[in-house]
């Protein structure tokens, strides 16, 4: 679970304009930063299956975010994914 204080630095990091606290950007990074956390709690409780559906969900979330930045503004999504390190 993200704190209001990670999630405010993410924002921060990912916006567009100083308003901006829901664009595909910023959402993706948001989704980025649970699911590598999420990982984490899964490596340490592997029976835990319902925050392993969690998981999944949040990943194909996710993907349906890039694959629409993809399509609507490919320029953005190839830095973005570059800057959040995943594999595109």
């Amino acid at each position: 679970m993200l704190t209001f204080r990670q999630k405010q630095n993410i924002i921060k990091e990912y916006q567009l304009n100083e308003a901006d606290s829901g664009s595909i950007e910023v959402q993706v990074a948001l989704l980025t930063k649970q699911i590598s956390e999420l990982v984490s709690h899964l490596k340490k409780n592997s029976k835990d299956h319902h925050s392993r559906r969690g998981l999944l969900k949040m990943v194909g979330k996710r993907k349906k975010f890039l694959d629409y930045l993809g399509k609507e503004n490919p320029k953005s999504y190839s830095a973005l994914v570059r800057k959040l390190g995943l594999k595109k």
